[in-house]
This record gives C-alpha cells, structure tokens and sequence, in this order.
C-alpha cells in the first residue's frame, strides 16, 4: 500500500460567482459567504505520494514567482507554503521523483518552476520528472481565449525546455499509471485533466482537484462558471459521486477550505451528505 500525505500550500481567493456558475448568490452564500468584495476563501491542497520507490507530488499550489499586481487579483495568505510543508514533513525538493499536473492552471502549476539566483525560470524539484499528457499540454499552449488568463507560460513551458516533461497517454476510462495510482481524463473543467486514484487497499483515495472543487460543489448545479464544458462536467460529477456511494471511494478536496477528505452517502431524501474521512 502507498503512503499519502496532505500538502496544503496556502489559501487564496476567487469570485464566489465564478466559483458557482448559475447557482444564485442567496443559495450558495448559506454555506461559504463571501467578503464584501464577493471572493470567497479557497485552499491550494496538494498531495504526496510515497511507494516503495518514488515520492510523487500531485500539483504544486500557485508559487511565489508572479509579481504583487497577479497576486494582488487572489490574494493569497496563510502560513503554508508548498516547499514549507514538504520540509516538515520530512522532504527537501531533492527528494520528490515525480511531479503528477493535474492540469496546468495557474493555481495548479505555478510552484513546478521557480526563478534560480540568475533570475531564470527551473523546475523546482531537480531530480522529478513532471507528469502531464500531450493534448492537455497542446490545449494549455494555445488557450482559447476564456481559459487564456488561466494558463502562464512561465508555469510549465520552461518544464518542457528543462527535457523533464514527459506525457501520459490520454485513455478512454481509468488507466494505471504505476502500480497503485490509476488516471482518470475529464473534460468539462479543462481538456483531459487528470485525476489519480489511489489504491489503500480497503478503499481508494480520488484527488478531485477541479472536477469535485470542494464539498460546497456537491449539488449537480453548483458547477463552476470556469468550466468549458458545464455539462460534462455534471455527468462527470454524477460519475464520480455514484462510486464514491458504491465502491467506497474517499474524495480528497484540492481547494475545499474546510474538509480535507470524505465519504458521501445518500440521505432518506436522496441529497448527497458528506462524511469526514480519513485517507
């Protein structure tokens, strides 16, 4: 069985309606209100994956390489840091074989590179290999102009100019990638997103990132108003959730700022309730 640990990198903030597409303020401020400019807090939680050969990061958080006006726009905060939660637990960047990109989002990427004493953009973790797939990384290189803020250059172009990107072929259904950690592809959130789940031999693990974004997205509306694909994105939701009920799948939250990880079950009414888990 692997080993998996939770790596929370800081929070930030983002537009509650852009967060909630079509779902009415009124509604979705019950449970996350926002502040008086309308952002709500997010988490930028990443995961650590430890078999018997290789320590695999899953995303990365936002870095620290974008000036004060792009930081200004999320304003992060916080006392985690991704290379801060690594060191207490026990990791220097050193350490990290691979480095798994669920998509190549800024909040998702940015701290892959950082800038070296010369001021030159470098991988971060000089001894991993970065994991994406060749159409998400084709689709990231020529963004259509609704996700074109979302993908910088400076994130992973400079991963493909290092020799240390390499794809992971884009299957229909669950792959395994190694043993222990099979892929899922989604589509209404970005083009073929990848999404690890992890084998913990009484139950697996399903990193979310931003398919499930938090507990606060469980309801089939509450879909993002970034998604390309809204629709794909409910059929993928329904998908995940109904594994979740029956084949004891633990969601892991990439930004749900209060739940971690939890089960889901169906209450008498047939509503998704949620149950903290552990992984």
């Amino acid at each position: 069985m692997v080993k998996i640990t939770s790596i929370p990198t800081g929070y930030f903030k983002l537009d509650g309606g852009a967060m909630f597409g079509v779902v009415p303020r009124r509604l979705w401020q019950r449970t996350h209100p926002p502040d008086e400019n309308n952002l709500c807090t997010w988490a930028m939680r990443c995961l650590l994956i430890e078999t018997a050969d290789r320590k695999i990061l899953v995303d990365t958080g936002i870095g620290d390489k974008q000036n004060a006006k792009f930081f200004s726009h999320f304003e992060p905060h916080g006392t985690d840091s991704l290379l801060g939660s690594l060191k207490a637990n026990g990791f220097s960047p050193a350490d990290i074989t691979d480095v798994f990109l669920t998509h190549l989002h800024f909040d998702h990427v940015g701290g892959a590179v950082k800038k070296d004493e010369n001021d030159e953009l470098v991988p971060t973790f000089p001894n991993a290999t970065y994991w994406t797939n060749q159409k998400h990384y084709e689709w990231a290189l020529n963004p259509n102009p609704r996700e074109a803020a979302s993908f910088l250059k400076e994130n992973f172009v400079p991963l493909q100019e290092h020799g240390v990107l390499k794809f992971i072929p884009v299957t229909e259904g669950g792959k395994e990638w190694i043993p222990g950690i099979k892929v899922h592809f989604a589509y209404g959130h970005t083009e073929a997103m990848m999404l690890p789940e992890i084998d913990q031999g009484d139950h697996s693990v399903f990193y979310c990132a931003d398919l499930l974004a938090s507990h606060f997205h469980l309801g089939r509306p509450y879909v993002m108003g970034y998604d390309i694909r809204p629709l794909v994105t409910m059929k993928e939701k329904d998908w995940l959730l109904d594994r979740a009920i029956n084949e004891n799948l633990v969601l892991f939250f990439e930004h749900d700022p209060v739940l971690e990880t939890a089960e889901i079950t169906l209450n008498e009414r047939g509503r998704h309730v949620v149950k903290a888990a552990n992984a």
